[in-house]
């Protein structure tokens, strides 16, 4: 009995201390330029700093420029959240210019931010709109899809 409950109880500390974490859906609902959401929408500046506080955010710095890509439809008290990336390519001016190597590491990886573009949301009241390239007038559902890319075959289907 006794060697059963050894077996047993690292077995049930495991599953114990091994959970996930629940994030809820910022919106079931979103706005786009196309059906997919692949067309820039806008590309807004930074008016203040943001921190990412999940995986799902983009880290934002006052006077970035952010390409828009997406505008969740707000639902009930949830705040209003817009889908980008940060605009890199300006620090390669700043390096040219400065003649300092610009080495940044994010929480994203240690690969420099400039070449990164990771795209996340962030709050649409911490930006301003500078450029409207198309107006964002297809709504589609906020889900998860697998693009294929043309041309190759694919497994996942």
């Amino acid at each position: 009995m006794a060697r059963l409950l050894l077996l047993f109880l690292p077995g049930l500390v495991a599953v114990c201390a091994v959970h996930g974490i629940f994030m809820d859906r910022l919106a079931s609902r979103k706005l786009c330029a196309d059906d997919e959401c692949v067309y820039t929408i806008s590309l807004a500046r930074a008016q203040e700093d943001y921190s990412a506080p999940d995986c799902r955010f983009i880290n934002v710095k006052k006077g970035q420029w952010i390409y828009v890509y997406s505008k969740l439809v707000k639902e009930n008290e949830a705040g209003e959240f817009w889908a980008g990336s940060v605009r890199r390519d300006h620090l390669k001016y700043i390096h040219i210019l400065t003649y300092v190597s610009l080495n940044f590491s994010s929480v994203y990886g240690d690969q420099p931010e400039d070449e990164m573009g990771t795209v996340g949301y962030f709050p649409s009241n911490l930006v301003q709109e500078q450029y409207v390239y198309q107006e964002a007038t297809k709504e589609v559902p906020t889900t998860v899809s697998i693009l294929e890319v043309p041309g190759k075959d694919s497994d996942l289907k």
